[in-house]
């Protein structure tokens, strides 16, 4: 039987159901083309008593990021979002010299890099071995693990309670989600800050940003679910702020409850904002199968029609939440011959289930093709100035989500 792991609540009910698709990340080398290639269910529910939203945990986190083929650092945006994470953190946490951030999940250096170059003390908990490598080489301190509440008493005693402890786009992919709430809390000091940021689920059910969902994200957050979540382990939410980041996200501060820190507005004012939406209810976030099939039907459909009217077309940037899209949709080469990615850890392979080949990005100059479907499509402003010189030979840009948008490369939208 199911059971929820954030309340143990045996009544989880259906919200979204994607068939079996390989983990996201899994790109296949040429060898590996013509091996079995493992899939399993990706099935969407919500707990009926907390209504935390969550998947089964089928893969396991040693699986998925032992080595890793996302680089935080290969998105310009991304890389400037966390400086300016960095300069807010230390105005609101009073950080300086002597103080200590950790961050857990802090691939490869992206982040605490602005630490460093401001002289803050700080160490990286990373599991890929590849990505921590990349962080020590550019002088980042980075312990390669994954965090426990053994590790986290380990680290603690032997640098000292965190003043910040940041957890930016992990807390999603934790199937012990208990266990490491109270290692955050092991970590942070007894007047110190917890800062996560993750996708906000208001976006993923109002919008259908389903390509969010794959096997490394074990539950999905409201700030109603995530302030509970942190409460289980000792931690109260004191402040939350909305940002653009993935389609829309949250980043949530939070202190340790027996601090007694004020709770800023924000955080009933977002609750309330989820009430509204009737994501206090079950019955609030159903529907969402519907608008997801929609969602597929146009773009399998769009690109049937440029196969059939001959339509050069190539894909841009290949993101693991691509391919849950491209798994759902059923599209495969023949409508999408091949993909762009800037990450050369990538080129060579082909994503997984669909197998559609990944190149460099300079295969676009090459072929210039007419079509170019964006499946980052969260990064639009940076991707759009990325592309703009393709309009030079009229291809248009295409994303997918949050509903089908055909664009001309460079022009307004």
């Amino acid at each position: 039987m199911l059971t929820c792991r954030l309340c143990g609540g045996s009544d989880l009910r259906s919200v979204l159901d994607l068939g079996a698709t390989p983990p996201c990340e899994s790109f296949l080398t040429a060898a590996q083309l013509d091996e079995p290639e493992p899939t399993y269910p990706l099935h969407l529910r919500i707990c009926a008593d907390c209504l935390l939203l969550q998947i089964p945990a089928l893969i396991t986190p040693e699986e998925t990021f032992t080595e890793y083929a996302y680089h935080s650092s290969f998105s310009d945006s991304w890389v400037q979002h966390a400086r300016t994470y960095v300069d807010d953190a230390t105005v609101r946490a009073g950080l300086g010299p002597d103080s200590l951030v950790v961050e857990v999940a802090s691939n490869d250096g992206y982040l605490l890099r602005h630490v460093v170059d401001d002289g803050i003390r700080c160490l990286g908990i990373e599991p890929s071995v590849n990505v921590s490598e990349e962080a020590r080489r550019i002088g980042v301190p980075t312990l390669t693990a994954f965090l426990s509440e053994d590790v986290a008493r380990t680290v603690r005693a032997e640098h000292g309670p965190a003043d910040l402890v940041t957890a930016n786009n992990v807390y999603a992919h934790i199937p012990d989600l208990n266990g490491f709430t109270r290692a955050l809390k092991a970590l942070v000091a007894d007047d110190g800050w917890v800062s996560i940021e993750v996708h906000h689920a208001l976006h993923l059910v109002a919008e259908a940003q389903f390509d969010t969902i794959y096997h490394e994200h074990f539950q999905y957050y409201t700030v109603l679910t995530i302030q509970r979540a942190l409460a289980r382990g000792g931690l109260r939410v004191v402040d939350v702020e909305l940002l653009d980041t993935h389609g829309g996200s949250i980043r949530v501060w939070a202190r340790p409850e027996e601090l007694d820190a004020p709770v800023a507005p924000a955080v009933a004012e977002v609750i309330a904002t989820e009430a509204a939406a009737g994501l206090d209810t079950v019955e609030g976030h159903l529907g969402l199968a519907d608008r997801v099939a929609q969602i597929r039907n146009d773009l399998v459909a769009f690109l049937i029609e440029c196969a059939r009217d001959g339509v050069r077309v190539a894909g841009y940037g290949a993101p693991g939440k691509g391919n849950t899209l491209l798994n759902y949709c059923g599209i495969r080469a023949d409508l999408l011959p091949w993909i762009v990615d800037r990450n050369p850890y990538k080129h060579g392979r082909s994503t997984p289930g669909t197998r559609i080949p990944i190149r460099s990005p300079e295969a676009i100059e090459e072929e210039k093709p007419e079509v170019i479907v964006v499946l980052p499509w969260n990064l639009r402003t940076e991707l759009d100035a990325q592309l703009a010189h393709t309009g030079d030979w009229g291809a248009r840009l295409v994303y997918p989500l949050p509903h089908l948008d055909v664009s001309p490369a460079g022009g307004a939208r």
